[in-house]
């Protein structure tokens, strides 16, 4: 890829300052399409950095994080309709490259929990979740791309 040139991205810490970024800007040879180099503290698409939103869907929850419960509302449901994405990429990566996964119990889990099978627990997380899906090209930029499903009951 060539450096193109650059482009300056705000995003939000959890302590709610806003902090402003250079992000550079490349252009891949073999398709000619511009990416953009996300340093791993941002989510695609997300003003807040990956630890406040992680934070949020941790179990348990911090609450810590200077955002708006509406937007708090959005990053449940956002997760809720990815993580199965997600799951399904991760998965789709780990047989591509022959990794090993967690065994999962037969017991119900949690979405969070399904999603560590891939990623671990640890403090983290999102961005080991984030990260391989962005750089496979299959991060989904549209939300109404993913299917959502009511929940039953």
């Amino acid at each position: 890829m060539d450096v193109v040139g650059s482009r300056r991205r705000v995003w939000y810490k959890s302590c709610g300052d806003r902090a402003k970024l250079v992000i550079r800007r490349l252009r891949c040879k073999p398709c000619g399409k511009i990416h953009h180099e996300l340093p791993d503290l941002l989510v695609p698409y997300r003003r807040y950095d990956a630890e406040s939103i992680e934070g949020v869907l941790s179990e348990p929850a911090h609450t810590n994080v200077a955002a708006d419960e509406s937007t708090i509302r959005r990053w449940k449901s956002w997760f809720l309709a990815w993580v199965v994405y997600a799951q399904g990429c991760l998965q789709s990566i780990a047989i591509r490259f022959n990794l090993p996964v967690e065994n999962s119990s037969g017991s119900p889990q949690s979405a969070l929990q399904r999603l560590g099978r891939f990623v671990g627990n640890a403090i983290g997380w999102l961005g080991r979740a984030v990260r391989p899906i962005a750089n496979s090209n299959a991060w989904v930029t549209d939300p109404f791309c993913i299917p959502v499903r009511a929940p039953l009951g």
